[in-house]
Order: C-alpha cells, then sequence, then structure tokens
C-alpha cells in the first residue's frame, strides 16, 4: 500500500449531500484532501493539467451525466484518472465509460475499504504520471539552456544545474562574475524557466544611467513630481510586476537609492516620487555585479542589508580563462552562426588558432570570444587571418606555425600557454609555476627552449615573487 503525502486532493462531483458527506468521511480517513461539487460545470473550474489528484463522481447527475463530463475531463487531460460510482442498472453504461478512459467504476452498495483502495491506486497513478511529465520538462528545459549556456566544462554544466533548480523558487539572486561572462543571459534563463516566464523580464543598468535618472527609472514618478515630470510614469520595478526585474550592476547603484529598494524588498511596495501611497508590486528581483559583493560592502559600495536581500541565492559565473575547451566550442558555435547571418561560408580555424583559443586571456571573456568569432568570418573570404591577430592587433604571431608536425604543434602550444600565463601574472615566475603545476626548473628550461623570457613579453622589469 502506497503512503500518499498530505494533501493530495480527491474532487467528489455528486448532487446528492448525504452521498458527499459520506465519501468526504471515506476518503479522509484513508488520509486524502476532499474538494466537493455538485454539478459537472463546478467540477471543470476545479480542474487543469495540473491537478494531482483524482476525481470520483456518480453516473448519474441532476441536469448531465457522468459520462458527458468525464468525455469533457478527457479533452481537458487524457491522463487524470476519473472514478464512476454507479448504481446496478448503470453498469453497462459504466462499462461503456471504461471504454471512453474511465480509469475504474464503483458499483453502489460499496464497502468504503474498496472506495478508499480504488481512490489509492487512482492517485498512485496520477503521481506517476505527473513525477513523468516533470522529468520531461526538465529534460526539455535542460536541453533549451544549454543551447543559451553554452560549455561542456564540469563549471558550466554545475551552473546550468544550479540555474534550473533556482529558477523553480522565487528567492532573490545575485550573479555574480567578470564583464562579458553572460551575466544577463543568466538572469534570462532564470526568467524563462520559472514559474513567471509568463510575466514580464525588466532590465536596467544601474551604471549605464546618469545618477539622476536611476531613482525615476526605478521607482516611478507622479505627474508634477519634479520639472518636466508633466504625467504620471510608472517604473521598471511597477512594470516587472509577476515578472522579474533584472537590475545589472546594483554595485553602482547611488547609496541614497539602496534603503528605498530595500524597502521594496520588505515591503514588497514601491514609493513612486511624489506619490502619498505606496503601490504594492509582486516581483522577484535577480541582480547581477562585476566586483566581488563582499568587496562592494566593505568599499562603501553597496549595504550590507541590501546584500543579505539581494543574495539569498549567490550564482558565481566563471571566467572564460577558466573553461578548459569551452573556448572552441563556443567559437565554433559562432562561427557557424555568423557565417550564417551573413550567408558565407563558415571558416575554418588553423592549429595556431586552436591553440590561440586554448592558451589567450579572454579579459572580454565570452563577449570578447563573440566579437572575435564576427570578425574571423566577416574577414575570410578577402583578408584571412590568424586569429591572434584579428584580437590583438599583433601581427607578429610567427610564434605558431601554420602548419607542421606534431611536434612543432605541440611546441606552439607550449609557447602560447607559458606566454599567455606570463603576461596574466606580470612576469611574475611563482605564479606561473602555481598556474601550471610546473618547479621552477621544469619551466626554466621550457622558456630557454621555446625562446621565452620575460623580456620577450614585454615584462622585463617585472619584480620576480
Amino acid at each position: 500500500m502506497t503512503d500518499h503525502p498530505a494533501k493530495v486532493p480527491v474532487l467528489i462531483v455528486d448532487d446528492d449531500p448525504s452521498m458527499r458527506a459520506a465519501l468526504r468521511q471515506w476518503i479522509r480517513l484513508a488520509g486524502f484532501e476532499t474538494r466537493e461539487v455538485a454539478t459537472p460545470d463546478e467540477a471543470l473550474t476545479r480542474l487543469s493539467r495540473d491537478f494531482t489528484g483524482c476525481v470520483v463522481t456518480d453516473v448519474m447527475l441532476d441536469g448531465e451525466d457522468g459520462m458527458s463530463l468525464l468525455r469533457r475531463i478527457v479533452e481537458l487531460d487524457a491522463d487524470l484518472p476519473v472514478v464512476l460510482i454507479t448504481g446496478h442498472g448503470d453498469v453497462p453504461m459504466a462499462v461503456e465509460a471504461m471504454r471512453a478512459g474511465a480509469y475504474d467504476f464503483v458499483e453502489k452498495p460499496f464497502d468504503p475499504d474498496h472506495i478508499a483502495d480504488v481512490v489509492r491506486r487512482a492517485c498512485d497513478k496520477r503521481m506517476l504520471v505527473m513525477e513523468n511529465r516533470a522529468l520531461r520538462m526538465q529534460l526539455t528545459d535542460s536541453a533549451g539552456l544549454e543551447s543559451r549556456l553554452l560549455g561542456a566544462s564540469s563549471a558550466m554544466e554545475a551552473l546550468r544545474r544550479q540555474v534550473l533548480h533556482f529558477a523553480a523558487t522565487d528567492a532573490a539572486v545575485l550573479i555574480v562574475g567578470e564583464t562579458g561572462t553572460g551575466k544577463e543571459v543568466i538572469a534570462q534563463a532564470l526568467h524563462d524557466f520559472s514559474p513567471r516566464k509568463d510575466g514580464p523580464f525588466m532590465a536596467i543598468n544601474a551604471a549605464a544611467l546618469p545618477e539622476a535618472m536611476v531613482e525615476a527609472e526605478l521607482f516611478g514618478h507622479e505627474a508634477g513630481a519634479f520639472t518636466g515630470a508633466d504625467r504620471r510614469r510608472v517604473g521598471r520595478i511597477e512594470a516587472a510586476g509577476g515578472g522579474v526585474l533584472f537590475l545589472d550592476e546594483i554595485v553602482s547603484m547611488p547609496l541614497p537609492l539602496q534603503p528605498k529598494l530595500l524597502r521594496v524588498l520588505q515591503e514588497k511596495k514601491v514609493d513612486r516620487i511624489g506619490g502619498t501611497q505606496p503601490v504594492d508590486v509582486d516581483i522577484r528581483l535577480v541582480s547581477a555585479a562585476n566586483l566581488d559583493p563582499a568587496e562592494a560592502v566593505r568599499s562603501g559600495h553597496l549595504r550590507e542589508d541590501l546584500l543579505f536581500r539581494v543574495n539569498a541565492i549567490e550564482l558565481r559565473v566563471p571566467p572564460l580563462r577558466e573553461r578548459g575547451r569551452d573556448a572552441l566550442l563556443l567559437f565554433d558555435t559562432f562561427v557557424n552562426r555568423f557565417a550564417a547571418r551573413y550567408g558565407l561560408d563558415a571558416p575554418a580555424a588553423s592549429a595556431r588558432d586552436e591553440a590561440f583559443l586554448l592558451t589567450y586571456a579572454w579579459p572580454g571573456n565570452v563577449r570578447e570570444l563573440r566579437n572575435a568569432a564576427e570578425r574571423f568570418v566577416l574577414n575570410a573570404p578577402v583578408s584571412p587571418q590568424p586569429l591572434e591577430a584579428l584580437v590583438t592587433g599583433r601581427h607578429d604571431t610567427g610564434a605558431l606555425p601554420a602548419a607542421g608536425g606534431l611536434k612543432d604543434l605541440m611546441d606552439a602550444y607550449e609557447r602560447n600557454l607559458i606566454e599567455g600565463s606570463l603576461r596574466r601574472h606580470g612576469g611574475r615566475i611563482q605564479e606561473v609555476m602555481g598556474e601550471l603545476n610546473l618547479p621552477r626548473r621544469t619551466l626554466n628550461e621550457k622558456m630557454t627552449r621555446l625562446g621565452l623570457s620575460r623580456e620577450r613579453t614585454g615584462l622585463a622589469d617585472t619584480t620576480e615573487t
């Protein structure tokens, strides 16, 4: 016998109050919640594809028979179990109903234990249907999210799992990551895969607006609130009602306005500029920062009490340089997309291009890589260049061979890897050793063999640590 969680609903449809009362008692004793109506029309207002229990209905109802109700329920959701209660003379009709999709029928007079058992089995079946639907939806969402947040690295796989999990909640999310890592894409996904997906997605960049405009953009204003306010304006917070407000660069929000945003999050009300009555709002806040939020608090750019409100969930987005071979996957995807957009053939990346993709630090992250792919596609038919030249502007890119054997390619890969690490760490050998997990002697030998030095990388004046 399956134990059912509390509050699994059973809808009782019967025009006889005494029968409804009896069914209520027996079904509740079996551990279910009951909802009771007298007519088919009332029943249909209580049902949807999200209904998690079953329906128990008499075959003979005042004004409409149970068969008609069954057909309407099957149209709504063919997997919603319907249990029919029949009199002795109604058995042929009940058999017909079974053929039409009813789950089972119980003949009057019936044993209370028997109807409880039928209801229990019907709800077992419904729970299995709902679990399978949720699994299929999760798989669909996962595939859809994978096309947005591209990457096969473990860091990106973990990030996609987090996004899908937290999208189902209504908690405030703070997305932390470097510029160009795709924070707005993640915010949009948190909206699109959430119960708020049919509501608005309102985005505002606090760093991109003059300080004088931020308050009016976020909170709105009444007519006459200030010079030039000739009519009422609804702010972004209010316009995001029922959906998601994405506040990018939250650490750039003027400090005097941060308590006002805190009140919105605490009280679920917004005060328009010049208004006398607060306006109720229903939003989910997703915010983003390219600085460490704790450091923003220490430096006085972000109130600590606001941070506690906006980061109930904190998502860290890895920079591209920490995502391994994802750069190759992303570049190939972007190249094919831009080739299709511009009606051009997709150029193939050479070995030297791939080595550069894997060793360049990509300070602009995915945004910079996307721009590089677009330039790569557009230049290929008329002025093909190594990817490194397109990205860095350096045309002395002889470090990577256009072609060659495996040793040449491996040497070129190592050279770019070590040179990239030297540049990232300002020539500090100890940090290069740590990043590449190489002892000093091995690193020195490789640098000598590959013709690398701190002077060659333009870091001769850097103090070694």
